[in-house]
């Protein structure tokens, strides 16, 4: 800049916005991590409350409180709410808050990127709600969006297809942004195998993000051309196939759900060592291991449809891929045990979550180990056993590690302490609510209930009222997570440099490097 610079215009450079122009002008990583951590709280209640809908409706045989065909626009909402609404963006703003403090970056690689990839957020997520109120109501295919069926969906079609692209455009930014700065933006001396955990589970997962959000986009494009302009790629009728759909949905759809489970595992692996005051076991092999299950993710996409009638050496194939997968897992989980083994253990909030996460994230992987079985999957397909996995994996797995992330590192954003009996009131009647929950549909699904139906038989009543009991108490308990959250932001106890000194007096140690995510004074805010 010239030295003839007006004093106006260094008044204005000086002055950081203020207000409402803070936030939408914003290129600084903490002030859009919150914004994303915010939206994807928002979302998770938008979720939430239809997933109340579906259970409300669940309680007793008969149709009761929705028609069926909103029952199942229900069922398709709170899907792709909560995958593109509340998970991923949860774990973009940990990513935008946590990487660059922990890689020693002054901020992220593409910081005014950074801004549009979140502000198409909100944009994308209205337009999807805005289809509950079209002619003709919102999609009720599912989140899985299949032909012949979503074509059926009224005016909110094209809603939902641009909402989708929209969707994946903010993640393909977010995940370019993350690699460009892990990769040119790292201290001296920070090799790729001295990072944090978190940012080797970042930088995998945007690499996936990158492969696989453009195969998403394809697939919803074909689904919009079959509607309005006359192709027939999913359209028997026209020689096309409707299976075809299934085969490019579930390539994107398979390593979307590693998309949703990778940070949570990077959360994990900073986390329990610091509670049990131990470097974590085995940091080379979790990195391999966490490689390991991104590529794999890759080639099980069928398993999601051992019953289109695929041939038999297809099945094998996709059994054998699915039960490899279970390896570098289970790789995972001996390493966090491993960590915990005779550490000097302190159980504050964060650490709460995080054995829970090693406990129940296990059971969801069993069960996925029983619906990896081709034979036994023509039984499990489509029943609440699949509902019942899947949500120990995205529940109890995911939104946990995102919990547990919240309460670890809410002081080191805040300068404050979080209300530690709280945050143990708000896990334990998360914890026993969300088995309450899903644990009972397991036994529906083994009994033959299938998913997606408004109604039901009626020796499926009981287990199905325990669920909503448990749908109801869990959806209740996350009020106090607000509560804690919002007490916190607001101020009390300043949290001091060695935050986490446990019950032992210990000091909060960390495997190397530490000066990249020891708890600093409390930051300030710009």
């Amino acid at each position: 800049m010239s030295t003839a610079t007006t004093t106006h215009e260094a008044h204005h450079h000086d002055e950081p916005p203020r207000g409402l122009k803070r936030w939408l002008f914003t290129t600084n990583h903490k002030d859009i991590g919150t914004l994303y951590l915010i939206f994807s709280l928002v979302m998770l209640f938008v979720g939430g409350i239809m997933a109340l809908v579906i259970r409300a409706e669940l309680w007793e045989p008969g149709i009761q409180y929705v028609d069926p065909q909103f029952f199942n626009a229900m069922t398709t909402m709170h899907g792709l709410i909560m995958v593109f609404g509340a998970i991923m963006p949860a774990f973009v703003g940990l990513a935008n808050w946590l990487i660059p403090m922990m890689i020693g970056a002054p901020d992220m690689a593409l910081p005014r990127m950074n801004n549009w990839s979140f502000w198409i957020l909100p944009f994308a997520g209205a337009m999807l709600l805005s289809t509950l109120f079209m002619e003709g109501g919102a999609p009720a295919a599912g989140w899985t969006m299949y032909p012949p069926l979503v074509l059926q969906t009224g005016e909110a079609f094209p809603f939902l297809i641009f909402s989708v692209h929209l969707l994946g455009l903010s993640s393909i930014m977010g995940a370019i942004n993350i690699i460009a700065t892990i990769l040119n933006m790292r201290a001296p001396g920070m090799t790729l195998m001295k990072m944090p955990l978190f940012v080797w589970t970042w930088l995998i997962t945007a690499y996936l993000l990158i492969a696989v959000m453009p195969v998403l986009a394809g697939a919803v494009t074909m689904l919009l051309t079959d509607k309005y302009f006359g192709t027939s790629f999913f359209d028997a009728a026209g020689g096309g196939d409707p299976v075809m759909f299934q085969h490019i949905f579930w390539f994107f759809g398979h390593p979307e759900v590693y998309i949703m489970i990778l940070p949570a595992f990077g959360v994990i692996s900073q986390i329990i060592p610091t509670f049990a005051r131990k470097p974590l076991f085995g940091y080379s092999s979790m990195v391999y291991a966490t490689a390991s299950i991104a590529f794999l993710s890759f080639i099980v996409w069928a398993h999601h449809m051992f019953t289109v009638g695929m041939p038999l050496a297809g099945e094998l194939f996709f059994m054998y891929a699915t039960m490899l997968i279970a390896v570098p897992t289970g790789v995972k989980v001996f390493n966090w045990v491993a960590t915990m083994w005779r550490g000097a253990m302190t159980f504050e909030t964060p650490m709460l979550f995080a054995v829970a996460f090693v406990i129940l994230f296990t059971i969801g992987g069993f069960s996925g180990l029983m619906l990896a079985i081709a034979p036994a999957d023509f039984q499990y397909h489509d029943s609440y056993f699949v509902v019942a996995h899947f949500h120990y994996v995205l529940v109890t797995g995911a939104l946990f590690a995102i919990f547990a992330a919240v309460y670890y590192w809410l002081p080191k954003w805040t300068g404050h302490m979080y209300d530690e009996r709280l945050g143990k009131w708000h896990f334990w009647l998360s914890v026993i609510s969300v088995n309450v929950l899903y644990f009972p549909q397991h036994f529906l699904g083994l009994a033959g209930m299938p998913r997606r139906y408004a109604d039901y038989a009626i020796q499926f009543t009981e287990w199905n009222q325990v669920s909503t009991i448990g749908a109801f108490a869990f959806g209740l308990s996350q009020l106090l997570f607000v509560y804690v959250i919002w007490k916190c932001v607001r101020g009390g106890q300043k949290a001091t440099a060695q935050v986490w000194e446990g019950a032992k007096g210990l000091e909060w140690t960390v495997p190397s490097p530490a000066p990249y995510h020891t708890f600093a004074e409390a930051p300030e805010v710009k």
